[in-house]
């Protein structure tokens, strides 16, 4: 298994976020997979849902999945919220789920900076009753491929960082 640290869990929990932090505090480096899978096509996100559908975005997930199992290590990588499907993902390095209620996720898009750009980016984000019952899909299937568990909800972002510490030994 590669010594990477692979952050999954709801969309708009704070992959990214916490990742870049963790890396920055570490000195490691950062990628997230949506931005792998827009630079690679050029496209954005949303755009790719639009023209291609749902299926092609997951194929790009997976391919991106492989790449960095072949080629990257020593890096936190932050995720989209599907990424956990691919079928790989426990060659590419540490899972850790971070976890939080789903209200608490909306609000936490809902009440940000640049609210309604946050919300727009995320397709399957449209609708506040699809996405519930996508997260209510989902929240059994990323503990189940979880290594580490990081409850994440109402905690400050060094509280988070010493918390992700211990629980990874650094």
């Amino acid at each position: 298994m590669k010594n990477n640290l692979l952050f999954i869990g709801f969309m708009g929990v704070g992959k990214g976020t916490l990742a870049r932090a963790f890396a920055q505090k570490n000195d490691l480096f950062a990628v997230d997979t949506d931005d792998l899978i827009e630079s690679y096509t050029n496209k954005k996100i949303k755009k790719i849902f639009k023209k291609k559908g749902e299926k092609y975005f997951r194929e790009l997930e997976q391919r991106t999945a492989n790449w960095l199992a072949k080629n990257i290590d020593n890096t936190v990588i932050s995720t989209g919220g599907g990424f956990y499907k691919v079928n790989n993902l426990k060659e590419i390095g540490t899972v850790i789920y971070l976890k939080a209620d789903f209200d608490w996720i909306y609000n936490r898009l809902k009440n940000s900076k640049n609210a309604k750009k946050k919300i727009k980016k995320r397709p399957l984000f449209k609708s506040y009753s699809n996405a519930k019952k996508l997260y209510e899909e989902r929240k059994k299937e990323y503990e189940k491929v979880a290594d580490i568990v990081l409850e994440v909800e109402g905690k400050e972002m060094e509280q988070l960082l010493k918390e992700l510490n211990e629980k990874l030994k650094f």
